[in-house]
């Protein structure tokens, strides 16, 4: 098909396509996989029956194994147009100060071990350290297939309950912190930028990093004039290496933006944005009096808050997204019912 001579006439028309292919592909080579790991499951099956001590070998297969499945089986449910695309993480503390940033980095601590559980690629191309402890903003580029699709259901506020680690008194706080999900855009894939709408400036970088980057301004901030998103980069010693990785999460934020706008649901969310303190939370962590993750929109919960902060966070990703299945079929049923 792609060696036909009209093929390339429609270019926008061939993107698609080759989208499309590179779909299949990709989802052609994980049922190969499945097939595959499957099969050395089977043998080490057989082969424990007379070796006890390809047991433990023999478990670890088959929770791995379990694991791909499951995943499998949620990238099916992932079906929209952004679902299969590489993301960009960007945690933010909320108020409080050093408690809050201190959650802030726990949170990215998290999120970096569950992108490592998943065999994903995560990497921080923003860090703003807090003054005297954690962090006050940080935005990571996670690589992998789904990567969006799963993390956006992480996007809202997240609360924290514990014995302040910074309070001599060992009283309990409560600290928040926000997470944002963006969908990172193709090469491709055309959001037009313009040098007039932009405002680059350009400061000393902070945090650790060497008499280097403490000495020049390598870290820059891109301000988009007319709808007033702020993005910045300062983990690269380069200026134009910050200056790149700024204009890629800027094109991504710009390409969420002008979609919701599009779709006309831009002051829908407006309305849903709320801010990061009390009442507004989608998951609370509370490791004082008793320890309990609960997410909020879905009531699910666990009591391994250790393995949460080591990233076990699949369940309630699981979670949310197959009640949100179920809410969407539900919608559909009754929408026929009433026709």
């Amino acid at each position: 098909m792609t060696h036909e001579p009209d093929f390339w006439k429609d270019n926008e028309k061939a993107q698609l396509i080759l989208k499309e292919m590179t779909f299949i592909k990709k989802l052609s080579e994980r049922w190969e996989k499945l097939n595959k790991d499957f099969e050395e499951v089977q043998v080490l099956n057989e082969l424990s029956q007379e070796d006890d001590a390809l047991r433990i070998e023999l478990d670890k297969g088959f929770k791995k194994l379990e694991e791909e499945i499951e995943d499998f089986e949620f990238s099916t449910i992932l079906s929209g147009e952004d679902d299969p695309k590489n993301a960009l993480l960007a945690i933010h503390s909320g108020a409080g100060g050093t408690e809050s940033q201190d959650w802030a980095q726990m949170l990215l601590r998290m999120y970096l071990r569950w992108i490592e559980n998943k065999g994903f690629k995560g990497e921080v191309i923003d860090l703003q350290s807090g003054e005297e402890a954690g962090i006050k903003s940080a935005t990571v580029e996670v690589k992998g297939d789904y990567a969006y699709g799963f993390l956006k259901v992480e996007s809202g506020v997240h609360r924290l309950v514990r014995i302040s680690p910074f309070d001599a008194n060992k009283r309990r706080h409560t600290s928040f912190a926000s997470v944002f999900i963006y969908p990172e855009i193709e090469d491709n894939l055309t959001v037009e930028i313009k040098e007039d709408d932009l405002r680059i400036d350009t400061f000393r970088a902070s945090g650790h990093g060497g008499q280097h980057i403490n000495k020049t301004s390598s870290a820059v901030r891109i301000t988009h004039l007319p709808t007033g998103i702020v993005v910045q980069c300062q983990s690269e010693r380069s200026q134009f290496q910050n200056k790149d990785n700024a204009l890629k999460v800027l094109k991504s934020r710009l390409y969420q933006f002008y979609k919701e706008k599009e779709e006309e649901k831009l002051q829908e969310m407006e309305k849903k944005k709320k801010k990061i303190e009390w009442g507004s939370q989608i998951r609370s962590y509370v490791f004082h009096p008793y320890i309990l993750v609960k997410d909020h929109r879905t009531g699910f919960e666990t009591s391994n808050g250790q393995g949460v902060m080591d990233g076990e966070i699949d369940d309630f990703i699981r979670t949310y997204l197959s009640q949100s299945k179920e809410s969407s079929a539900v919608g559909k049923d009754d929408s026929k019912d009433k026709s």
